[in-house]
Formats: structure tokens, C-alpha cells, sequence
């Protein structure tokens, strides 16, 4: 009897030896994944703020003072300017003016996202270069765009997010693609840019991946031209970012992450922007608005014949963009992707 217990006991021991290793690797295994996963993450956001390969780095043009933008606690309000720009013809050491022109102004307590998207003819004056088109800000680099922009509005704007074609590309192709109703036949066709660039989408509801997206959100060639397109982007937009929050789980990010992060440069940082990403998925759009609106601008003609958008009241645009930012709470929505509108039937680009 004695030496069975004696084996017994040998060998309980030489059981609980295995299951206690298999644990210790299952652990390590669960702590190391953890730690590549949130440096994956953290890389790749830090990427975005690197200036090695800023576009604006050789370009004699821009700011020569960049200060560092004001630090963000995360409860006050906080506005983006947010720029899409076509590269398209730009040679080495220039920087194309920008195509779109979007301010996103997110208030952490109200739980709100408001967004204004602005005409690109918009005439106003752009500090030390005088009275240009919006677009243009941009050649003389991310600061003078932003005080451009916060002049135009009346708000501080803290930040920019500086993107191109590609990467608009990218992001929709990373979260899927999104099924979207395309309001009308859309077709433009050019020799000069190149059959990449030409635009043929078809009526009806269908599967936009990146390319078609982006055909979708250039199209302005039609009578109302500039007008619809910035509706239509702000509308295609908004349910981008909503599959985006539905549908993409925290594993999926830094995938998601590498596809963009080649293509996008901002002022942001890493905390800030885990700090905005957490108000983001927290909140619902407010107000949506084009800037001038239709009832503040006017058609105007330059002193060289070019064709620009005016302002009817400077004052009266502050207070409209103060209005859309203080508007009523947004009413939170099921989590369906939205149709557009039926009044967002035109628009183009390039």
C-alpha cells in the first residue's frame, strides 16, 4: 500500500506540471498579442503625424512658424479641418490645391458631430497672400489653411487631416465597401486625365468599393455642379463612418490602420486621436451644412474674369455656423445605413 501512494502521488505531480506550462504559454501568448496589437495601433497613428515625408516639407511656400496645436483635454469642443486634395499633374516639391473642403466640430458632452462642408470657389482672403479661392489656402501649408478656414467660420479650428485620392480610396475599401443608392446615371470621360479617372456609375442601389466611391463623390458635372457634390460627399461620408463604427471591431483596426495611414498627414496626436475616436463612436451627426449657404452667397466675378462665390454677410455666416453648432440634440438613429436624400441628385469633379 505504501508504495502505490507513494506513485500516486509521483504521479498527480507530474500532471499538474504540464497543465501549469500550457497555462503559462497561453498567458504569454495572450500578453504578447495584446502588446503587438496596441503597438500595431500605436505605430500606425503615430505614422500619421510624421512629417519625414510631409508633403509640405520642401515646399518653400509654406508656414515658417508651425506652432504646436493647443492640447486637447477631450471635453471641449474640438474642430477638424479635414482636406482631400487631387495630385493629379502636381510636380515634385508642389502642393495641389484642394479639392474638398470639409470642418469637423465634434462636442464631447452634447455628443455631437457637426459637419460643414465648404464651396472650393469660395472667394475670401487668406492671410499675407490676399483674397484667393478657399482651395488655395493649402499651397501655403496646414496652418495658413486652418486660420483661412477659422476665419471664414469664426471657430478656432485645432487641427487638419490632409488626405489624397488614394487614401479616400483605401479607407472605403478597408471597411468593405459600403452598399449605397446612386441617385442618377453619372458619367464623365476625359483624354487628359486618363480612363483611371474617368466616371460611369449607373442608377440605382449597388456595391461602391473604393474606386466607385470615389467617382461617386468627384462627380460635379451637372447644372448645379459644386453644390450637390458637397451634399453628396457629406451624405456618403456619414454612412462610411457608420459602417465603420457598426461593423468594424477593435482586431479589425490596425488593418484598417495600415491601409490609410501611407496616405494621410495631421497635426494630431496619438492621444488626441484615441481621444477622438472614443467622442467619435460615442456620438451622432448633428447639423450637416454647406458653406456659404444659398442664401449668403453670391456669384461674383474676379478682376481677371475668373467666376468665385462670394459672401452676402460675413457676420450672418458666424451666426449660422453658430446656430448649426448649438442646433437641438441629434435624435440617435438605429444603426441602418441611410439612402441619400432626393434633393442630392447632381454634383461632379475633375
Amino acid at each position: 500500500m505504501p508504495p502505490r501512494k507513494k506513485r500516486h502521488a509521483k504521479t498527480g505531480k507530474s500532471k499538474k506540471k504540464p497543465l501549469l506550462w500550457t497555462l503559462a504559454i497561453i498567458l504569454l501568448l495572450i500578453i504578447g498579442g495584446a502588446i503587438y496589437y496596441f503597438t500595431t495601433i500605436y505605430t500606425e497613428l503615430g505614422s500619421m503625424s510624421n512629417t519625414e515625408n510631409s508633403p509640405f516639407k520642401d515646399a518653400e511656400t509654406v508656414d515658417v512658424d508651425t506652432p504646436e496645436p493647443p492640447k486637447w483635454e477631450g471635453t471641449e469642443p474640438v474642430n477638424i479641418l479635414l482636406m482631400g486634395v487631387d495630385a493629379r499633374g502636381v510636380k515634385k516639391g508642389e502642393i495641389p490645391r484642394s479639392d474638398t473642403m470639409l470642418v469637423a466640430s465634434l462636442d464631447p458632452v452634447k455628443k455631437k458631430i457637426s459637419v460643414f462642408s465648404i464651396l472650393r470657389d469660395t472667394y475670401v482672403p487668406i492671410p499675407d497672400h490676399g483674397e484667393k479661392r478657399i482651395n488655395s489656402a493649402i499651397i501655403y501649408g496646414p496652418n495658413t489653411a486652418m486660420q483661412t478656414v477659422s476665419d471664414l467660420l469664426g471657430i478656432p479650428i485645432q487641427y487638419y487631416v490632409y488626405t489624397d485620392f488614394q487614401g479616400f480610396i483605401k479607407l472605403v475599401d478597408a471597411v468593405g465597401g459600403v452598399d449605397y443608392e446612386v441617385e442618377k446615371d453619372m458619367v464623365y470621360k476625359t483624354i487628359a486625365d486618363g480612363p483611371e479617372y474617368d466616371i460611369d456609375l449607373k442608377k440605382g442601389y449597388q456595391h461602391l468599393d473604393g474606386n466607385k466611391a470615389l467617382q461617386y463623390v468627384r462627380f460635379r458635372h451637372d447644372a448645379t455642379s459644386d453644390f450637390t457634390r458637397t451634399e453628396r460627399q457629406r451624405a456618403f461620408l456619414k454612412v462610411v463612418a457608420d459602417k465603420l463604427i457598426q461593423t468594424t471591431s477593435i482586431i479589425k483596426l490596425p488593418n484598417i490602420l495600415s491601409q490609410v495611414t501611407p496616405y494621410i498627414e495631421t497635426n494630431l496626436t496619438v492621444n488626441d486621436m484615441w481621444k477622438l475616436a472614443t467622442v467619435g463612436y460615442d456620438s451622432t451627426i448633428g447639423g450637416s451644412e454647406q458653406i456659404p449657404p444659398m442664401d449668403l452667397l453670391k456669384e461674383e466675378t474676379t478682376s481677371d474674369g475668373s467666376q468665385v462665390i462670394g459672401i452676402r454677410s460675413e457676420n450672418k455666416l458666424r451666426e449660422f455656423v453658430q446656430d448649426t453648432l448649438i442646433g437641438p440634440e441629434p435624435t440617435p438613429t438605429p444603426s441602418t445605413l441611410p439612402e441619400t436624400t432626393s434633393n442630392s441628385n447632381t454634383s461632379g469633379t475633375k
